[in-house]
């Protein structure tokens, strides 16, 4: 058979608009939450945060992230997906930036919960916006994957861009890390933008936007709460561990920037693994990993561990958001992605909310940094075992589900 030659220059436009779409989640993952791992350390020792408010402001930016992903629905609905994560990315723009304007606990508290309800408005939108960028895609998995693997490159970027500005000895040192937060996501948000108008509209009758019962994807929703409160702790906490493992600064950057790297390579390593997997073999299997990630420098306390942790995590944990992504659209109708998408997102802020500031307790009462993140490694073990009672759900025929996944 002839080669469609139309086919090639259609696949690289969908590439080039998940890419774009990426800096959605460079956004609202990689600057809006997990720079704050390398925030941490300085603003601990300027304003004498013990590990419990550490990890409460963790907490209160996954509430402000859960309260802005009950509301996606309707924004979306009333206002389009595009506009959501443009939107969204521009508030966390301004509030990345006045986080350096402030250092009162309370008004940090504000702006942590303000930043999760704007990065939770780019982070769905841009996943619904990739979902029906994939469903016209030759590799479905691959546009996922190249959508969650953008956190990569906002959390590379803070590796590189952080550490020189936060190595200053000066009073209040940490505030400009913040302003180039916000200059970035400032920067990224046209670009998004460009990406946005490039996936096909989705049109939807009245009768195609009714509910559709999630129940049957509870033991894969619970799986995905249980990776929300582990990961968090890894991502919040990781640093601060290495750091008093005498890791040296510039060792600390290069792990940190190896975790970013190995999140935009995840695109690739798990995009078949996406196409094919229904049930949630691919949520379990990732969500093993990442135990084993976490657990790895809490038992062994060495550098070539922590990287070897580092690499291993990174190339993992954003596929596990991919993959349940990838689990609406091989289980629900097209007209029940974004409400597939919200409930996944739920879960996903809800074990966040609880995570962080259980392994801060749980250091401070005089476990250290080591009991917490064991208890983290613990979360995710359990999150796999949760993940293998899922099984795959038949679609109802007419589903406007898209072309099923390449292999499967």
């Amino acid at each position: 058979m002839a080669p469609d030659l139309a086919a090639a220059p259609t696949q690289r436009a969908h590439l080039h608009a998940a890419l774009a779409l990426a800096l959605g989640a460079a956004v609202s993952l990689g600057l809006a939450r997990f720079s704050y791992a390398l925030m941490l350390p300085p603003m601990r020792a300027d304003l004498g945060w013990t590990y419990t408010v550490a990890g409460a402001m963790n907490t209160v930016n996954a509430l402000g992230y859960l309260l802005g992903a009950l509301a996606m629905p309707r924004v979306m609905a009333r206002w389009g997906a595009g506009r959501a994560l443009v939107g969204g990315s521009l508030a966390a723009a301004v509030l990345l930036a006045l986080h350096g304007a402030v250092a009162s606990n309370p008004a940090l508290y504000a702006l942590r919960l303000a930043v999760g309800m704007a990065s939770a408005a780019t982070f769905v939108a841009g996943g619904l916006l990739a979902a029906r960028l994939a469903s016209h895609a030759t590799r479905p998995g691959l546009v996922l994957g190249l959508y969650y693997g953008g956190t990569g490159l906002g959390i590379v970027a803070c590796a590189l861009g952080l550490p020189p500005l936060l190595a200053r000895d000066a009073a209040l040192a940490w505030q400009p890390g913040w302003w180039l937060l916000g200059a970035l996501a400032l920067a990224a948000s046209p670009v998004m933008a460009a990406g946005a108008r490039a996936v096909p509209p989705a049109v939807l009758s009245a009768d195609e936007r009714r509910r559709v019962a999630l129940r049957p994807l509870a033991a894969a929703l619970a799986g995905y709460f249980m990776f929300g409160v582990g990961y968090i702790g890894y991502m919040t906490f990781i640093v601060t561990l290495l750091r008093e493992q005498q890791l040296k600064p510039g060792a600390i950057s290069a792990f940190y920037a190896l975790l970013g790297v190995g999140v935009m390579a995840s695109s690739f390593l798990w995009a078949g693994l996406l196409q094919r997997a229904r049930g949630g073999g691919a949520l379990a299997l990732l969500n093993a990993l990442l135990a084993l990630a976490t657990a790895l420098p809490v038992a062994w306390p060495h550098t070539v561990v922590a990287f070897a942790s580092g690499a291993l995590f990174g190339a993992v944990f954003l596929s596990v958001v991919a993959s349940t992504t990838a689990l609406v659209r091989h289980n629900l109708p097209a007209t029940a992605w974004a409400g597939g998408i919200s409930a996944f997102t739920i879960a996903f802020a809800a074990g966040q909310i609880v995570g962080p500031t259980l392994v801060g307790w749980l250091a401070d009462t005089g476990g250290g940094l080591r009991a917490g993140l064991g208890l983290s490694a613990a979360a995710l073990a359990l999150g796999a075992a949760l993940a293998l009672l899922q099984r795959p759900l038949a679609l109802p025929r007419n589903s406007s589900a898209g072309p099923p996944a390449a292999g499967s």
